[in-house]
């Protein structure tokens, strides 16, 4: 995290936060200020948090939806805190989707029994998006450093995987759909390289399915760098 950042924010008056943050959100542009948010995540009040989560403004928004991570894990167990996040999950908007999936890391950051928790109701969601954002949470090599969270890592590979199958030709080409598709053909390397023991028989299991996007999805993790390192070992 750039300190720098961490410093000015503190200094900022309220009427000036916003401004300062969208000047420096790197939008339009391909990639937006992902450190920028990260030190408002570290330091931002609850009013400010909740305020920032319900804004129009995009970059805002993603702000503050990566930082109702940290309400959660500072605070109490607060539900509506959960839910706010679920309901940014599945947002119009892809980067406030990805603020989502990087709440629940930071919840992960302070307790992984509480990410696994939110990790296991999400992936059972309707909503592909949502089911999309706790694989990529869970599937977070810094989070994969206890038994209990690399085997829900595989586990919520298995479910989410598992959802797609079941989906009718006609669903498959949607853009939730697609999504959830996508971040599929990264995780299963994550979550493989990390528990290999548990995360390999799955995968091969996998492999024996005979679908369409079950085969996109194996292809895709078989090019990643750290499953064919593994593979080679």
């Amino acid at each position: 995290m750039d300190q720098r950042y961490n410093e000015e924010l503190r200094t900022l008056r309220a009427d000036e936060l916003a401004p300062y943050l969208t000047a420096r959100s790197g939008l339009p542009g391909p990639r937006a200020n992902l450190t920028l948010a990260d030190a408002f995540a570290a330091i931002a009040d609850r009013a400010t948090i909740l305020l920032f989560a319900a804004a129009d403004d995009e970059y805002l928004r993603f702000c503050g939806t990566e930082a109702v991570g940290r309400l959660i894990a500072e605070g109490p167990d607060d539900a509506s805190f959960s839910e706010l996040i679920r309901q940014r999950a599945g947002d119009d908007l892809w980067r406030v989707r990805e603020g989502a999936a990087r709440a629940l890391q930071i919840v992960g950051d302070f307790d992984r029994s509480r990410l696994r928790t939110i990790v296991a109701e999400w992936i059972g969601d309707p909503n592909p998006y949502v089911r999309r954002a706790a694989v990529a949470a869970i599937c977070e090599p810094r989070l994969l450093t206890d038994p209990s969270t690399r085997r829900a890592a595989v586990q919520a590979c298995r479910t989410a995987s598992e959802s797609i199958t079941t989906l009718p030709a006609t669903q498959r080409n949607a853009p939730d759909v697609r999504n959830l598709r996508q971040a599929l053909g990264y995780c299963w390397s994550v979550a493989i390289a990390a528990n290999s023991d548990e995360g390999m028989p799955a995968f091969e299991r996998l492999q024996s399915v005979d679908d369409p996007d079950i085969r996109w999805i194996v292809s895709s993790n078989l090019k990643k760098s750290r499953l064919r390192r593994h593979l080679k070992q």
